[in-house]
């Protein structure tokens, strides 16, 4: 069986193959009615668009590329799910790109390589210095994502770190937690997004009169569960005491609680635990979780929002956007 072309699913819709393009690529004025019925030929018929064929015709492939650190780390995981979801609503296709964190890697990123494989990129930087995205001059429409720098004629979305950890620092101070200490500041040196969390809860100590402890600063080789426990658990042991936690994100925080658990310490009137991202999961852990929420759809949507613009051939400066994030309360910080 011959494979189905762009002229069987015009004939069998009973529409012209203007229209079907048109239908395909998300573009022209059909009716919904229209559209539906193209689609539904194209379903029965299995027809795949080739991508060779539009790219001729248009300049354009239909994909963009997604690069993060690792879809093993849960936040990057929801946040390219989100990113996928936004781009199937314009029709478009998402690669996922892994840099695990490599310099080498996410330099490689802003390189001409990925001229023609893909219309564009939303990367999320995590080794990158200024200067190395001040040098770089990519060919093709980019999106930067995270509170990492961004040069002035890049895109970039992100959130308020600083003034997101200031305000989950103040909330366990409120509550009458005084030794609080800082899960998650990177063993190697601080990462954008950690030392910007880093400050706000610094901010809020001093704001509140407290000085801030050095040996409260709990380090960590890599965001996990399991490093989580592990740090908590040596701190306990060392007799470093605290009555609150500010996790840098859930993760470690489910690691702080199953730590403070096995060492008989009740969550949140011995010490209670705040985290980062609202992972799925925060909700169902015990007690659930206290989270700092971005909003990753809003993230997503504006990302896709930008790089259709510069798809489009927008040229104009950088636009630097700042997404809402919020403060979950749940029962770890309810004393």
């Amino acid at each position: 069986m011959s494979t189905p072309r762009l002229t069987d699913v015009a004939v069998r819709a009973g529409v012209s193959m203007k229209t079907v393009s048109n239908v395909v690529n998300g573009t022209g004025s059909a009716s919904e009615a229209t559209r539906a019925r193209v689609r539904a030929a194209i379903e029965e018929l299995g027809y795949r668009p080739n991508v060779t064929a539009r790219r001729l015709a248009t300049g354009q492939t239909g994909t963009i590329s997604v690069a993060v650190s690792s879809v093993t780390v849960a936040y990057f995981a929801e946040l390219s799910n989100r990113l996928d979801q936004a781009a199937r609503k314009q029709n478009l296709r998402v690669v996922i790109e892994q840099t695990h964190g490599a310099r080498t890697n996410e330099l490689a990123i802003l390189q001409e390589r990925e001229r023609g494989l893909v219309d564009g990129v939303i990367f999320h930087p995590v080794s990158l210095t200024p200067e190395d995205l001040a040098g770089q001059r990519p060919g093709f429409p980019l999106v930067l994502l995270g509170e990492g720098p961004a040069p002035a004629t890049v895109d970039h979305v992100m959130i308020d770190n600083v003034a997101a950890a200031t305000e989950i620092t103040r909330h366990l101070i409120e509550r009458g937690c005084r030794r609080i200490a800082f899960l998650g500041a990177e063993r190697s040196g601080l990462t954008h997004t950690t030392g910007q969390r880093f400050d706000g809860y610094r901010t809020a100590l001093r704001t509140a009169g407290l000085r801030p402890d050095p040996r409260l600063r709990l380090t960590v080789d890599h965001y996990s569960a399991d490093n989580g426990f592990r740090v908590v658990t040596a701190a306990l042991e060392a007799g470093i005491g605290f009555d609150a936690i500010v996790c840098r994100d859930d993760a470690l925080a489910a690691g702080a609680l199953h730590a403070l658990h096995t060492r008989g310490l009740a969550v949140p009137a011995d010490v209670a635990v705040a985290g980062w991202d609202n992972l799925i999961i925060s909700r169902h852990l015990w007690p659930p979780l206290t989270s700092v929420e971005p909003d990753k759809t809003a993230i997503a949507e504006t990302a896709l929002r930008l790089l259709h613009d510069r798809i489009g051939g927008y040229e104009g400066p950088g636009r630097h956007e700042i997404v809402a994030a919020q403060l979950l309360e749940r029962d770890s910080t309810d004393r």
